[in-house]
């Protein structure tokens, strides 16, 4: 039986200008430094917090993990997959016919499956409550299987604002509540790739420094019999507390080190032995284990981009014949 969510906030949108939200974070996972600063950093009175009350709590989740390592080791090389129904198999080919799909998972090998959520792998401590209830909220009354799908690979965005300021002549500012937030790529384009823009002359060409969000999709990355969890934690989380055992999931294989460099996030980079051998790594039904588990308010935090240019004028004489 799913872990109600019952001691966190369920009222509210992500993305209205609460000063205050509630996070969920994963207690006991190292490193125990980084959990100490965020806490005096952000969390409301946090500077006023008892280092040994969090660090008492946080080795008591630590030393639960050991024991996990125990009743529990291998738990996470069990994970279930399935094949995707059949009803969503047409879904599923139209949404891998899209650029945005095709730009995202251009470099792995990738497929669609039914993925058992309880023992997907977690990189990411903390998840947003506010959210998470108002995905939820999204899945009642349950939908169907295709609903299922797009809540799970959306087709269509409803992300929040970016505020944009400039700053300078070479120096621009984006602003955003979403910490998906971040800069994308520079793109060379073509003067009539352009509109609403005026030239003073004819166009040779643009360098476009783009600032944006993520694919949003629901996307693991598997090596061997394991699955690490690479984008859609609060879909995830949020479809684990509506009841959910299994959902539609993206999966990128990787078999070898260099490969996952290049797909996964950089905590997982990082440390890759920890999420795909170790015995008993943090999994997604932590979030709704009371002993792993705490309910932290933080203050709200906006994420910014700054981008900035240098142009240098040079002029070149071609050498003679």
């Amino acid at each position: 039986m799913t872990q109600p969510l019952s001691d966190v906030s369920t009222t509210a949108a992500p993305w209205r200008a609460e000063v205050v939200h509630e996070e969920i974070w994963l207690l006991g996972q190292p490193p125990l430094a980084d959990y100490l600063d965020y806490v005096k950093r952000a969390v409301v009175d946090g500077a006023g917090k008892a280092p040994r009350d969090l660090i008492d709590a946080w080795r008591a989740a630590n030393d639960y993990y050991h024991d996990l390592e125990v009743s529990e080791n291998g738990i996470a090389d069990e994970i279930e997959v399935l094949a995707l129904p059949a009803v969503l198999e047409p879904l599923a080919a139209e949404l891998a016919q899209t650029s945005r799909f095709q730009r995202a998972f251009d470099r792995m090998p990738t497929t669609f499956g039914m993925v058992e959520l309880d023992k997907i792998v977690v990189s990411q401590r903390r998840v947003t409550a506010r959210y998470i209830a108002e995905l939820q909220a999204r899945l009642e009354p349950r939908p169907d299987m295709v609903g299922l799908f797009r809540f799970c690979q959306p087709f269509e965005r409803h992300d929040p604002p970016v505020q944009i300021r400039r700053l300078g002549s070479q120096r621009f500012l984006f602003t955003s509540e979403s910490n998906d937030l971040r800069f994308q790529e520079t793109a060379l384009l073509s003067g009539d790739r352009l509109w609403d823009y005026d030239a003073f002359g004819p166009i040779g060409g643009v360098v476009g420094l783009v600032v944006g969000y993520g694919s949003n999709f629901l996307a693991l990355i598997r090596s061997d019999d394991r699955m690490v969890l690479h984008n859609g934690y609060h879909r995830a989380v949020a479809l684990r507390a509506a009841g959910y055992t299994h959902a539609p999931c993206i999966v990128q294989t990787v078999t070898r080190r260099d490969e996952l460099e290049v797909a996964a996030a950089q905590a997982v980079i990082d440390d890759p032995a920890f999420y795909f051998r170790s015995r008993r790594p943090p999994i997604l039904k932590d979030f709704f284990d009371p002993r792993i588990r705490t309910v932290l308010p933080v203050r709200r935090m906006e994420k910014t981009i700054e981008v900035s240019f240098e142009v240098k004028e040079h002029n070149v004489y071609q050498s003679m014949p």
